[in-house]
């Protein structure tokens, strides 16, 4: 009996230090670049500030609010010409939108830092030393001047868009130069923005005081300074599981250290899930029924990586998301498919059973008028076949007890701060514009 005891406790003390070989350092304040106070507080205000949509009517806040688990709830959300935040964006009374944003928005947490160099579900920013000023970016969006990181690049896009921020058709200039692929240059959608900025005299002193005065302004002196308020506002590690790596043994629960052992384990969430912030930053095509407008021209397809690269091997592949905060920043998938993390859990353990078998009540859409039939992929069975043969995971047979474990140890990797944001909302801003507000 003896024996047996000892033995149970070195193979108890084995698979201790195995998991302990598997966990990834503890994140901490060097993980980030430091961030500047007054670049912070102008990137706040211009984040939140309308004043960069085409018609005056939408901000990045709106889709990413610190209220939202900087978010907006939504699987496909509402972009320019919609009113109100997250599941209860509607129609406004002008400016329609005609479709739905293609792809979710995905949560912003720790997206500043160092280690986050490849940007949006299909990568099409990313750092790249052989690429002007170090930088790859969409071939219409090439950058005129040096940003400091992924992020602020990544910054200079939503304003281009469309049906994200910049208006339909000849609503105003701004979305008249994006709809001619004018982003760049002079009276292109980025200089006609910094143009509507400097002639705010807030704005114009306060760009002035950080980046001098013997210079016009330009637009990624703006994107700089809403990653900056990014990268400081949306800083997330004290979780359980943080606490735990910091050697804290009692920051979490048996069922949750039972449920870091099947992530780490057995689950096989790890091989894709990796590092401190739980991502690889690579690209994989796991299976997600497909809903929305899609992003390939005049079909509801969504090919991912494969649209960016061109490789076939690339097609349906989208980047791993960081699950920080995961319990809290659903809907999930890269257009929302699942509103439930446990249904988005499952779907990985069978991605081709789930995809065949998927319920559509699952996703989290307003209920508006659109022009593309959200349904379409799913009612086409080529390209559910299409996505299915894409498909990589392998199938994992998980016990009802362990995915019990699982999702705690998820429930684990929230920070209690995380729900609203370090600075949140500013009450006003220097346009005077009105901000779409949480209730």
């Amino acid at each position: 009996m003896r024996f047996r005891v000892t033995a149970a406790g070195i193979l108890s003390l084995q698979a201790t230090l195995s998991l302990a070989a598997d966990l990834p350092a503890a994140v901490t304040q060097a993980d980030f670049p430091p961030t500047d106070h007054d670049l912070v507080m102008l990137g706040r205000d211009l984040f939140f500030d309308p004043i960069l949509s085409g018609n005056k009517n939408i901000a990045c806040a709106t889709c990413h609010h610190p209220s939202l688990a900087s978010a907006d709830g939504l699987s496909l959300g509402l972009g320019e010409g919609a009113v109100a935040l997250g599941p209860k964006r509607h129609v406004g009374s002008y400016n329609v939108p005609r479709n739905r944003i293609p792809r979710n928005a995905p949560a912003l947490f720790n997206i500043g830092a160092y280690e986050f160099t490849v940007l949006f579900h299909d990568g099409r920013v990313q750092a790249d030393r052989e690429a002007d000023f170090g930088f790859r970016m969409p071939k219409n969006a090439l950058l005129e001047r040096p940003v400091p990181t992924a992020l602020a690049a990544q910054a200079l896009m939503p304003p281009t868009s469309h049906d994200e921020m910049a208006g339909q058709d000849e609503e105003n200039p701004i979305a008249v130069a994006s709809g001619e692929g004018r982003f760049a240059g002079k009276d292109g959608v980025w200089d006609l923005l910094c143009q509507r900025i400097e002639a705010i005299p807030e704005y114009r002193v306060r760009f002035e005081a950080i980046f001098g005065s013997d210079r016009k302004m330009h637009f990624t002196d703006i994107a700089r300074a809403i990653a900056e308020f990014e990268t400081f506002e949306f800083q997330s590690f004290n979780s359980p599981f943080d606490r735990y790596l910091h050697g804290d043994a009692a920051a979490l629960t048996e069922r949750q250290v039972a449920g870091m052992e099947v992530f780490y384990g057995e689950g096989n969430c790890s091989s894709c899930h990796s590092g401190p912030f739980q991502t690889d930053h690579s690209f994989h095509a796991i299976g997600l029924p497909q809903l929305g407008p899609g992003k390939e021209p005049g079909s509801y397809a969504d090919k991912g990586r494969g649209g960016i690269t061109g490789a076939p091997d690339d097609r349906y592949r989208f980047r791993t998301p960081s699950l920080r905060n995961v319990a809290i920043t659903g809907p999930y998938g890269h257009n929302g498919a699942y509103s439930d993390l446990e249904s988005i859990v499952r779907h990985h353990l069978d991605p081709i059973r789930a995809l065949t078998q998927y319920d559509r009540s699952q996703a989290r859409l307003s209920d508006v008028p659109v022009e593309f039939n959200d349904w379409g992929a799913m009612s086409d069975q080529e390209e559910m076949i299409r996505i299915a043969e894409a498909t990589e995971i392998i199938p994992v047979s998980l016990s009802e007890g362990q995915i019990a474990d699982l999702l705690a140890f998820l429930d684990a990797l929230t920070d209690p701060a995380a729900g609203r944001g370090r600075l949140g909302a500013p009450q006003n801003v220097p346009s005077g514009l009105p901000l779409d507000l949480a209730d």
